[in-house]
């Protein structure tokens, strides 16, 4: 029985490890910025590692009053592709941390 005791430490420990871990690169995760483009680079769009829009460029040519649904289409196909390189990149960061593990709920 103690070395089950032993091992349920050990392994609490190692938890503890990887729980300090990842909870640093959360925080790094919030400096990491990640941009998404469209029409060709006419909007770009960059977020954080926390998925917060930090900035949207819109390239001055891309403008036309007559034409605002493709403006949006655009800022909405950058916004999106942004997003998914930054649940990329938090997936990349996170996931190596928790590899090998068989955790319930876990990545």
């Amino acid at each position: 029985m103690r070395g089950g005791m032993n091992n349920m430490q050990g392994m609490m420990k190692q938890m503890q490890k990887m729980q300090k871990k990842m909870e640093e690169e959360q925080e790094k995760l919030k400096e990491e910025k990640v941009e998404g483009t469209a029409g060709g680079g006419m909007v770009t769009v960059v977020v954080s590692g926390h998925k917060e829009v930090i900035d949207v460029i819109v390239k001055e040519e891309v403008v036309d009053p007559d034409d605002i649904d493709m403006l949006q289409d655009l800022i909405v196909a950058a916004t999106n592709e942004a997003l998914n390189k930054a649940d990329e990149l938090s997936s990349e960061r996170l996931g190596k941390h928790t590899k090998g593990l068989n955790i319930p709920g876990m990545m």
